[in-house]
C-alpha cells in the first residue's frame, strides 16, 4: 500500500442520506472539492444543497477553515476519480456494501483510502471482492458537525500507515478520531451506549418508569443534553431495532423485552423524529427534519 500523498485533493462520499451529507459537510471545511454520489437523484441533490446551505454557518465557528465546494457526480467512477479518500455511507445492507466496495476497488485510484461508515459491520466483512484490502478501513462517524467523533478501525489487513494518516489528517476537518485497537462490533462508544439503551428500554418495558422520566433522570444525573429515548427518536427506532437485532444475532443473552417494546412503537408507525412521532410526539412536520 502506498499512502496517498495528494491529501489535499478531492474527497468522495457515496450515499447522501442524513449521515452522508453531514460527512460531506465537514469534509468541505478545508477547501477543495467534495463529490457526492447517490443512485437516488433527488437525495443526491438534497445532499449537495445541504452542504451548500450549512457550510457558511459551520465556518463561522471555524476560523481556521476554508470553504470547499460540494458537487454532484453523475457516476461512481466520476465521484472517485483522483480522490484520496472515499467514504461509503450507504444503508446497512451487507451485500450492498460488499458489491460497492468491489466496484470502488476497481474504480478508485490505487492509493485511495476506501472507508466505510458502517455502524453495524466491521470492514473485514465487506472486503470479499476487494483486491487491495490494505487500504480499506472503518471510519465510523456519529452526527457531524454536532458530534465530531470518528472511530477508525482496521479491516484486519489495513496498512497501519493508513490509520496513522487518518489519525493525523482528520483533526484538520474539525474531527476527533479514536483508533479502535481490536475489531469490535459496535466500535467503542456504541457498545457502551447499546447497554444504556437496552437497559432504558427494559425499564420502560417493565413499567418501572416512562420514557420521559428515564430521560429526565439521565439528564439531571449526567448533565446530558437529552436522554436515551430522545436520542433513539433522533436516530430512528427502526435503525435502533436493526442494531439490536444485529447484536442479538452475534451475542448470547441479549434480552427480548427491549426489542419487543421497539416493535410495538414501530407497528404504530412511530419511527421517531423522521416520522413525526416516536417515544415523543413533539417533532412537528417530519419533512422539516434533516
Amino acid at each position: 500500500m502506498t499512502v496517498p500523498v495528494a491529501v489535499d485533493g478531492p474527497t468522495a462520499v457515496i450515499g447522501t442520506g442524513t449521515l452522508g451529507r453531514r460527512i460531506a459537510l465537514v469534509l468541505a471545511t478545508r477547501g477543495g472539492e467534495v463529490r457526492l454520489f447517490d443512485t437516488a437523484a433527488e437525495q443526491q441533490a438534497a445532499g449537495v444543497a445541504f452542504v451548500q446551505a450549512e457550510l457558511p454557518k459551520l465556518l463561522e465557528n471555524r476560523p481556521d477553515g476554508s470553504p470547499g465546494h460540494a458537487v454532484a457526480s453523475r457516476s461512481l467512477a466520476e465521484a472517485v476519480a483522483a480522490a484520496w479518500l472515499v467514504i461509503e455511507a450507504l444503508p446497512e445492507r451487507l451485500e450492498l456494501k460488499q458489491q460497492v466496495f468491489g466496484e470502488l476497488d476497481q474504480l478508485a485510484p490505487d492509493d485511495a483510502i476506501l472507508a466505510t461508515n458502517s455502524s453495524s459491520y466491521p470492514s473485514s466483512q465487506i472486503i470479499d471482492a476487494v483486491s487491495r484490502p490494505q487500504r480499506v478501513v472503518n471510519t465510523h462517524f456519529y452526527m457531524p458537525p454536532v458530534s465530531n467523533v470518528v472511530e477508525i478501525m482496521s479491516c484486519g489487513p489495513t496498512d497501519q500507515e493508513v490509520i496513522d494518516l487518518l489519525m493525523e489528517k482528520l483533526p484538520a476537518f474539525g474531527l476527533v478520531p479514536f483508533e479502535v485497537r481490536q475489531e469490535s462490533v459496535g466500535f467503542i462508544y456504541n457498545r457502551i451506549w447499546a447497554a444504556i439503551k437496552r437497559e432504558s428500554l427494559a425499564v420502560v418495558a417493565e413499567g418501572v418508569a416512562t420514557p420521559e422520566e428515564v430521560d429526565r433522570i439521565f439528564q439531571l444525573s449526567l448533565g446530558a443534553r437529552y436522554g436515551p429515548f430522545r436520542a433513539m427518536d433522533i436516530v430512528g427506532l427502526d435503525v435502533v431495532l436493526d442494531i439490536e437485532d444485529h447484536y442479538a444475532a452475534l451475542r448470547d443473552g441479549i434480552p427480548e423485552g427491549p426489542r419487543q417494546l421497539l416493535r410495538e412503537y414501530l407497528d404504530q408507525g412511530r419511527l421517531g423524529m423522521k416520522s413525526g412521532q416516536g417515544f415523543y410526539d413533539d417533532y412537528g412536520d417530519p419533512a422539516q427534519s434533516t
